[in-house]
């Protein structure tokens, strides 16, 4: 037996100048459960990349300032190894060869269907986890990021948004301590208002539909997910 949770939350950076696709795309992925922050211009979208981490850029070559192209260039040569998609009307191959060896993970010529764009984002960010498996498996624990079904012990699981969020991230480090930090950083935007004890009381909440074993505290540190 599976259940659908409601949202599959990963912090993503959306570079776009165009009002129209802009407010489109961030209110789609925003729908299917993503914390999203959107910038209009290059240099915006440099400092965001300074300042926080995402887990994924989808970058607008047609920008004004510091275009796309200059942005991902810059970005790969601060080591910043963000996976980025890469929007334009540009549709030339040579286009796509420049954006590609330039550092871009993926290529997307507009206009372009959600649903498609929701696909190549969750390829992205299974590819940049390092697995090859769609579906996660960590003990007992199940979690199928398309369809976000989580099942433990084979029983399904019924998450709200912010704790299926944090279990995921959790479950795609294994063994790896996150800090309460850390995992704001990937649950919330900059828009977001965020409780002092949030985090604390969405791990609780994961324990008691878990185990109370399910994710050991390492106390002066963090989180991990006991596998």
């Amino acid at each position: 037996m599976q259940i659908l949770v409601s949202e599959n939350e990963m912090r993503i950076l959306l570079v776009e100048d165009d009002e129209m696709i802009g407010e489109a795309v961030a209110d789609g992925l925003k729908g299917e459960g993503y914390a999203v922050d959107w910038v209009k211009d290059g240099n915006s979208a440099i400092i965001a990349l300074d300042t926080t981490p995402f887990s994924l850029v989808i970058l607008d070559l047609g920008l004004p300032g510091k275009d796309g192209l200059a942005v991902l260039k810059e970005i790969r040569f601060r080591k910043n190894h963000t996976p980025v998609l890469v929007t334009t009307a540009r549709d030339t191959v040579n286009d796509r060869i420049e954006g590609l060896d330039a550092g871009a993970d993926d290529y997307l010529i507009k206009p372009y269907d959600l649903d498609e764009l929701s696909a190549r984002i969750r390829a992205l960010l299974r590819r940049s986890a390092g697995r090859s498996d769609p579906i996660i498996r960590r003990g007992r624990l199940t979690i199928n990021p398309s369809t976000r079904e989580v099942l433990f012990n084979g029983e399904s699981v019924l998450l709200s948004s912010k704790e299926y969020a944090l279990l995921f991230a959790l479950a795609e480090r294994p063994g790896i301590v996150l800090s309460r930090a850390q995992l704001e950083e990937k649950l919330y935007n900059y828009e977001s208002l965020i409780g002092s004890n949030a985090i604390e009381v969405h791990i609780h909440h994961l324990r008691k539909k878990l185990s109370e074993d399910s994710i050991k505290t390492v106390r002066g540190v963090g989180y991990v997910l006991e596998t």
